[in-house]
C-alpha cells in the first residue's frame, strides 16, 4: 500500500491508496513543532483505527510546504519504511512541464496538482486550490504549468480582519442573502464571503481570458465543495486532487 502525504500551512492530508482505489484518507492538523516521533504516533492510530499498520504500507510519496516537516516526515518515513519516500520537489519526473521564470520556486502542492489534472482530466484547465490560501495554476493542453495567481484564503482574511480590529467579532462565514448589511455581523459576512466569491470569479475570468484555448476550471481544497455551490465558475471538484497527483508522481518514479 501507498501513503500519501500532502503537508500544508494550516491542515494534513493524508491518504491510502492500494489496488486502483483509495482504501482511506483523513485531514489533520499540522503541527510545525512535532517530532518524527511525534508523528509516527500519530498515523499509527490514525492506520490501526481503519484495520492498517506500518507493515502494510510499502512505499510513500511527499508534498511539503513547511520545509521543516519535509525532513521530519522524510526521517519518518525512511525509519519506519527502510528506504526513502518519494519527495516532490523540481528535477523528479512528474509528466508535466513546468513554463514559469524560476522552476524552483513552484510548491509542491501545486506540481501535484498539474500532474492531476493533465492525467485525469486533460487540459487546457485551471486549477483553484482553495485552502489555507487561494491559489489558480494554468495547466496546457500538453500539460505544461504555465504558471498562477496566488491569493489569502476566506479563513485567513476572516482572521485578519478580526485581529486587526478591536471591535468586530468573528462570524460564521456563511452566504448571505444580500450584499446590504443591516448590523456589524451581517456586513462582515457580506464582506468576507461576498467579496471572496468576487476573487474567485475575477481571477477565473482574467486567467481563462488569457490561458489558450478553453480551459476547464477544477477545484480542490477545503473550500472547494462550498464555493463551487456559491458559484457558477467551477466546472470539476476534486477533493482528492493533490493525493491523486502524489499517486500519479510516485509512480512515475518506480
Amino acid at each position: 500500500m501507498l501513503l500519501v502525504l500532502d503537508v500544508g500551512n494550516t491542515k494534513t492530508a493524508i491518504g491510502v491508496y492500494h489496488d486502483g482505489g483509495w482504501k482511506t484518507d483523513w485531514r489533520v492538523t499540522t503541527h510545525l513543532d512535532h517530532l518524527a516521533d511525534e508523528y509516527y504516533v500519530l498515523l499509527k492510530a490514525l492506520l490501526e483505527d481503519k484495520g492498517l499498520s506500518w507493515k502494510d504500507i510499502s512505499g510513500a510519496v511527499i508534498a511539503s510546504v513547511v520545509p521543516p516537516l519535509t525532513a521530519t516526515f522524510q526521517e519518518l518515513m525512511e525509519r519506519v519504511l527502510g528506504h526513502p519516500p518519494v519527495i516532490v520537489a523540481y528535477g523528479i519526473e512528474t509528466g508535466i512541464g513546468i513554463k514559469i521564470d524560476n522552476l524552483e520556486e513552484v510548491g509542491a502542492d501545486r506540481i501535484a496538482n498539474t500532474a492531476a489534472v493533465h492525467k485525469l482530466y486533460g487540459g487546457p484547465a485551471i486549477v483553484a486550490d482553495l485552502g489555507t490560501a487561494t491559489t489558480f495554476d494554468v495547466v496546457s493542453k500538453e500539460g505544461d504549468y504555465l504558471g498562477g495567481a496566488i491569493a489569502p484564503g476566506l479563513g485567513i482574511t476572516a482572521d485578519a480582519l478580526v485581529r486587526r480590529t478591536s471591535k468586530l467579532p468573528r462570524v460564521e462565514l456563511t452566504l448571505p442573502d444580500k450584499a446590504i448589511g443591516t448590523n456589524t455581523v451581517s456586513a462582515m459576512r457580506s464582506g468576507l464571503v461576498l467579496g471572496y466569491l468576487g476573487l474567485v470569479k475575477e481571477l477565473v475570468a482574467r486567467l481563462k481570458s488569457e490561458a489558450p484555448g478553453e480551459p476547464k476550471v477544477i477545484a480542490t481544497g477545503g473550500m472547494a465543495e462550498i464555493v463551487a455551490e456559491w458559484t457558477q465558475v467551477i466546472d470539476i471538484v476534486n477533493p482528492r486532487l493533490t493525493l491523486e497527483g502524489l499517486r500519479i508522481i510516485y509512480e512515475l518514479n518506480q
